[in-house]
Order: structure tokens, then sequence, then C-alpha cells
């Protein structure tokens, strides 16, 4: 990610513990959206490194199942 992806992804954060449910909501659909590109991203990275789909589950905390259910279409 870049600097200012960073940032806006910070501000996020912060938005996400805000008191108002309509800011706070919203905040955490765009952090949900995000962690699915950051996975994506990091899970393609492992496959192209020859991680198993054993490895990567296990690094999410998931079975090689699920992780693969998910993402070898990709």
């Amino acid at each position: 990610m870049a600097g200012t992806d960073a940032k806006d992804a910070l501000g996020t954060t912060e938005a996400a513990m805000n008191a108002d449910p309509r800011v706070g909501l919203r905040a955490v659909a765009a952090l949900r959206r995000l962690v699915e590109r950051l996975e994506t991203l990091q899970v393609g990275n492992a496959r192209s490194q020859g991680w198993s789909w054993e490895e990567i589950g296990a690094a999410l905390g998931v079975s090689r199942q699920a992780v693969h259910k998910k993402h070898a279409r990709r």
C-alpha cells in the first residue's frame, strides 16, 4: 500500500470507532473491502512463491479447503 492508502486506512479505522453508527458502519464496510483486497493480494503472493494451500490456510487461521475454495479460481 502506498503512503496515502495507508493513511486512508488509518482514517477509516478511526471512523469505524465513531459513536455515530452511520459513520462507523460505513467505515466497517470499507475496511471489509480493504481486507478482502489485501487477502487476495497476499494469497497471490504466497502462491507465486510456492506456498501450499495448507501453509496459506494456517497463516490465515482457516483450513486449506476454505482458502482454496475462496481463492483457487483467481
